[in-house]
């Protein structure tokens, strides 16, 4: 291969990555967002609403409870969530970036 298609491969490859990192982020964001609505209703016992709601609680969870330590405790309002979106949101940008310099 020579050096044109290289570059062609590179840049295809550049742009698959940022495609994966922007939708990841973008879903993983979609995901914290139903999490805190399910989290404020109360809704009917059903197994299918429970499993549902217990994905969410194990993927989000994790990564909400890094926020919660830095977090001082403000009563009723738990802030993690937004600080955790704003952190996917500067993290997509960040990768974002760094990606669009290997073009």
């Amino acid at each position: 291969m020579g050096g044109p298609a290289m570059s062609v491969v590179l840049a295809d490859a550049v742009s698959k990555a940022e495609t994966f990192v922007n939708v990841f982020i973008g879903l993983y964001w979609l995901v914290i967002i139903v999490y805190i609505l399910t989290s404020w209703l109360r809704l009917p016992y059903s197994v299918t609403l429970n499993r549902i709601q217990r994905f969410l609680y194990d993927v989000c969870e994790p990564y909400l409870r890094l926020f919660r330590r830095f977090l001082p405790s403000t009563g009723g309002f738990d802030l993690s969530p937004v600080l955790a979106i704003v952190t996917l949101v500067v993290i997509d940008r960040l990768l974002i970036w760094i990606l669009e310099h290997f073009h």
